[in-house]
């Protein structure tokens, strides 16, 4: 575990979601203020605001891709695309990895936005069983992209 990967758990378990605990501890290194990323990545956690679709530490890490490759004000296509390509190429390692990006899968198909969800969610600790792993992940695997 490296010192990213602390600093991303100690955010996970201090209460940011899964996408601010792994953009906040990216976006730094590619000149983005670890506050105003917390704040950027906020609406992204549990599958984008508990709608449990994507992956919130996949979107975070993805942000972070976009962050240093991602076609700006001034770029070019191929900028769009070494984007694209590198974020496919994270998905993918990451979907092998997990057997999916969609957040409720990867929560054994548990709702959060109901109390039954969300019990079953807490009694199987599956915030720190599973989200943590996830968190670990993307953080690796953008590295190496990074």
């Amino acid at each position: 575990m490296n010192e990213k990967h602390a600093l991303a758990l100690d955010h996970f378990r201090n209460g940011y979601n899964c996408a601010q605990s792994v953009f906040s501890v990216l976006a730094p290194d590619l000149g983005l203020h670890q506050d105003l990323a917390m704040k950027l990545s906020s609406p992204f956690g549990a599958g984008i605001s508990y709608l449990q679709e994507t992956c919130g530490a996949v979107t975070g890490a993805l942000m972070a891709i976009g962050l240093k490759y991602g076609k700006g004000e001034h770029g070019t296509p191929e900028d769009k695309e070494r984007a694209y390509d590198f974020s496919r190429h994270f998905l993918t390692e990451f979907k092998h990895l997990h057997g999916s990006l969609c957040c409720r899968t990867l929560m054994e198909n548990l709702d959060m936005t109901t109390p039954e969800g969300m019990a079953e969610i807490q009694k199987r600790d599956l915030f720190q069983q599973k989200c943590t792993h996830h968190v670990l992940t993307a953080i690796t695997l953008a590295q190496k992209i990074l």
